[in-house]
């Protein structure tokens, strides 16, 4: 079965992150990509390593290989009249066009907004920025750690406010490009109806505020100043990271019913006035932590592990990413894909975090193209032009 995307044709002239993650997204749906890169060394994070994989004279960054499956490649110089003029020529046949320039530089080559549509009038635009498009600080270059301080979301993350902590993981580039795919598909629809495309913009400071969830009207709302509380959830107690004898373990004691199967395990009686309600054990934190973590430390995490699940108290362990990756549970989802890439082979990739309808497989296609090198698919693309 085709992909729901499958009659969609996706320009990429993103770079980074977030919009070639936009993209990508796409293309797990079935849409169909053409990746744009300047023919010397191609996006920037094809030179981001290490590590860097394959032989002497093609390396590949391990970067660029997680943000750019289901993708073609055609080198272009975008300064060059020739560039411009195949530009144009996928203007006129594309859906989408994906783009996180920084404000005005699209326009400096001779794409504005106005002239995009004018080569095609329902051609839905996703356009990324750091900060914004507009206002009195649109024209910051948007880095992912930047934007993770300036959003506020490293003061949420960390051992305590002393230690703001970034995400490990680019999340402000990754959400702005889940964000941007969810705008796009939207104006898909709109257009079914109009005929006409628009344009959809976000932004890494955008897509971390619209994250913020109950910490943010902790502020608009209560006038409170969240801050971070390390591995302890600010609004919920017990839930976050306690330590046994071997391993840490993770709690979410999340409702009424939960506490009064999970105090007997640590020795409370689930009526102590201190801990009886909510509220009262996220007031004593400290003093329940402390019970807690007494009791947690006596044995290995393995019984903890199964004395809460035959309780019925969600919990789990803290894994790292080769535990992951080879856990069965994370195979059974489709969560990794094989492709045949061009210069290394054989290669195992994270995939798509969705499946549609019983598919055993992930995403909307049934197999996956592997993140292209640089350029390779210009002649077949350019041929495709002269259809």
């Amino acid at each position: 079965m085709p992909g729901p995307l499958s009659d969609v044709v996706v320009l990429d002239l993103s770079r980074a992150l977030a919009g070639p993650h936009a993209a990508m997204m796409l293309g797990d749906m079935g849409a169909r990509v053409i990746k744009v890169e300047h023919p010397d060394g191609g996006d920037d994070t094809r030179g981001w390593g290490p590590p860097f994989v394959g032989p002497e004279d093609s390396r590949e960054s391990t970067y660029f290989l997680s943000c750019n499956r289901n993708k073609e490649s055609i080198a272009l110089d975008l300064k060059s009249g020739e560039g411009r003029d195949v530009l144009t020529r996928l203007v006129g046949r594309a859906d989408v066009l994906v783009e996180n320039f920084r404000p005005g530089v699209l326009d400096r080559l001779g794409f504005t907004v106005e002239r995009l549509h004018e080569l095609n009038r329902g051609l839905v635009v996703l356009s990324i920025s750091g900060f914004g498009h507009d206002g009195p600080e649109g024209g910051r270059a948007g880095y992912d750690q930047i934007a993770q301080g300036e959003a506020g979301l490293m003061s949420l993350t960390g051992s305590s406010p002393q230690e703001p902590t970034r995400v490990g993981v680019p999340i402000g580039d990754l959400l702005a490009g889940m964000y941007g795919a969810y705008g796009v598909v939207s104006a898909l629809h709109e257009r079914a109806r109009t005929g006409r495309g628009r344009v959809v913009r976000t932004s890494l400071l955008a897509a971390i505020v619209g994250v913020h969830a109950f910490q943010g009207t902790r502020w608009t709302v209560a006038g409170e100043v969240p801050h971070s509380l390390g591995n302890h959830h600010p609004s919920i107690c017990p839930y976050g990271l306690f330590h046994t004898a071997d391993a840490p373990v993770q709690v979410s004691v999340g409702s009424q019913g939960l506490w009064g199967a999970f105090a007997p395990l640590v020795g409370l009686d689930p009526a102590d006035r201190r801990f009886a309600a909510n509220g009262d054990r996220v007031t004593h934190r400290d003093e329940l932590v402390a019970v807690i973590e007494a009791a947690f430390g006596a044995e290995p995490a393995e019984v903890w592990l199964k004395r809460l699940a035959a309780a019925g108290v969600p919990a789990g362990r803290v894994r790292t990413l080769d535990e992951v990756y080879t856990w069965e549970q994370t195979r059974s989802q489709g969560l990794l894909v094989d492709v045949d890439h061009a210069a290394l082979g054989r290669v195992t990739l994270p995939g798509p975090p969705l499946r549609l309808d019983d598919a055993s497989h992930a995403g909307g296609r049934e197999t996956h193209l592997a993140p292209p090198t640089l350029g390779q698919h210009t002649d077949a693309i350019l041929a495709w032009l002269d259809e």
